[in-house]
C-alpha cells in the first residue's frame, strides 16, 4: 500500500509534552547492545538502517534521566513525520500481552494440552524452494522425500499428528489457555512448585491467520461493539461442545521455543531479540520499518489503557506480527500477567502514527516523501 511521510514539528504531536518516555533510554541501550554484539536489524523498505539510529543510541547514554531530559534528548536526535496512507484509510492499533499459564511438565487428567516445540519436519519457504502449486503466503511447509508441502494445519495437529515425537515443553489445563498463548506468540509457564520458565515463537505452520472473534461477530454468537479476548474467552467456555470447531478456524499453528526467564520486569525477547518494554513496545510491519525505531501514537478513542486518558505515547518498535501489515499499524505490548491481558483484550482503535527519523537520516525524506 501507498504512502507518504509528512514533516511536522514536535509542537504538533498530541500530548507531547505530557508523555514520559524515559523507560524507552534502557529500551534503546538493549538495541545498541544487540547491534553492536550480534547484528544489525534488518533495514524495512522504508529505509531507515541500524547504522542511521547508531549514534542517537549513543547519545541515549548522556541523558539526564527524567521526563523532560528525555523528551529534549528526543527532540534534538530525531525528526517526527506522519505517517499517511495515499488511500485515506487511518492508522490502526491493537494490542498483545504476555499470558501466565498454569501448567504441568507432564500429562494427566487435569493438564491436557500441549505447547510444542518446533518440528523437525517443519522447514522453511521461499521463492527458492517453494513448489509451483503451494500458495506464496507460505513461509513454512512440510518436508518429505517427495518435496515440500503445506504443513498440517491445527486441527491435525490437535488431533495428533505430532503425538509420539516427545516436543511437548509443558501441559496446560485449558486449550484456550494455550490458543491464547499462539495468538500472543509467548508465554510465562507456571509450574505447581512456583517455578516460572518462558516461551517465544519459534515458527509457525504457515497457514493464513483466522481470527476467531470475527468469525464469532459474523455467526452472531457475540456482539461487534463488546468484542474482546474475554467475551470471546467467556463464549468458549460456555459452548464447549463447539469449542473445537471455532478453533479449527484458523489453521495456523504456532511452535515454541524455551527462553530465559530474564527480568521479569520486562517482557519475553521478542522479533527484534531484546526484551520487550512493557507500555512502550510496539509490533510493527518489519518489511516496512526497522527495529528499533521509535514511533509516537496517539489515539483519542483509545482511553482504557491510561485511565480514561487518550493514548498518546512514545514507542520502541521492537516486535511483529502476521496481522501487523501497512506503515501505520501497530501492535502494543501492555505486559505480562492477568491486568496486561485485561487492557489488551479490547484494543481496536483507530491511532495517528509518527515515525521517529534520526536527524541526519531525516534529510533523505524532504518534506513529504513516502
Amino acid at each position: 500500500m501507498e504512502f507518504k511521510l509528512q514533516r511536522v514539528d514536535f509542537s504538533n504531536l498530541p500530548g507531547w509534552k505530557d508523555d514520559n518516555p524515559l523507560s524507552l533510554l534502557p529500551a534503546l541501550e538493549r538495541c545498541r547492545q544487540h547491534v553492536v554484539t550480534v547484528k544489525p536489524h534488518r533495514t524495512g523498505s522504508l529505509g531507515i538502517s541500524s547504522a542511521d539510529l547508531m549514534p542517537a543510541y549513543g547519545a541515549a547514554l548522556q541523558v539526564t534521566p527524567d521526563a523532560k531530559g528525555t523528551r529534549i534528548f528526543f527532540e534534538e536526535n530525531f525528526v517526527p513525520f506522519r505517517i499517511e496512507r495515499l488511500d485515506g484509510k487511518p492508522g490502526f492499533v491493537t494490542a498483545f500481552y504476555e499470558p501466565d499459564v498454569p501448567v504441568s511438565a507432564t500429562a494427566d487428567d487435569m493438564f491436557r494440552f500441549p505447547f510444542y516445540r518446533r518440528p523437525s519436519d517443519l522447514v522453511e519457504v521461499n521463492d527458492d524452494n517453494r513448489p509451483n502449486s503451494m500458495d506464496p503466503y507460505f513461509a513454512f511447509g512440510r518436508l518429505k522425500q517427495s518435496g515440500i508441502e503445506e504443513y498440517p494445519d491445527r486441527r491435525a495437529i490437535e488431533q495428533g499428528y505430532l503425538a509420539g515425537q516427545a516436543l511437548e515443553i509443558a501441559y496446560a489445563k485449558s486449550k484456550a489457555d494455550v490458543f491464547f498463548a499462539h495468538v500472543q506468540g509467548a508465554a510465562r509457564l507456571v509450574f505447581p512448585d512456583g517455578a516460572v520458565k518462558r516461551i517465544t515463537y519459534a515458527a509457525k505452520s504457515g497457514h493464513t491467520f483466522s481470527a476467531i472473534g470475527k468469525l464469532l461477530i459474523e455467526r452472531g454468537k457475540i456482539d461487534a461493539a463488546t468484542v474482546s479476548m474475554q467475551t470471546i474467552r467467556q463464549w468458549l467456555d460456555d459452548h464447549p461442545d463447539e469449542a473445537d470447531e471455532v478453533f479449527w478456524h484458523n489453521r495456523s499453528f504456532i511452535f515454541f521455543r524455551e527462553a530465559e526467564v530474564g527480568d521479569l520486569r520486562l517482557g519475553p525477547v521478542a522479533a527484534a531479540k531484546v526484551a520487550l518494554e512493557p507500555g512502550r513496545s510496539l509490533a510493527v510491519d518489519r518489511l516496512i520499518h526497522t527495529f528499533g525505531t521509535p514511533f509516537f501514537v496517539s489515539s483519542s478513542s483509545l482511553t482504557s489503557i491510561d485511565g480514561g486518558r487518550p493514548f498518546q505515547r512514545l514507542m520502541l518498535a521492537l516486535d511483529t506480527g502476521s496481522a501487523i501489515v501497512g506503515p501505520n499499524r501497530g501492535d502494543i505490548f501492555t505486559g505480562s500477567g492477568d491486568e496486561a491481558g485485561r487492557l489488551a483484550g479490547a484494543v481496536r482503535n483507530e491511532a495517528e502514527f509518527f515515525i521517529f527519523i534520526p536527524r541526519a537520516a531525516a534529510a533523505r525524506y524532504g518534506h513529504g516523501q513516502g
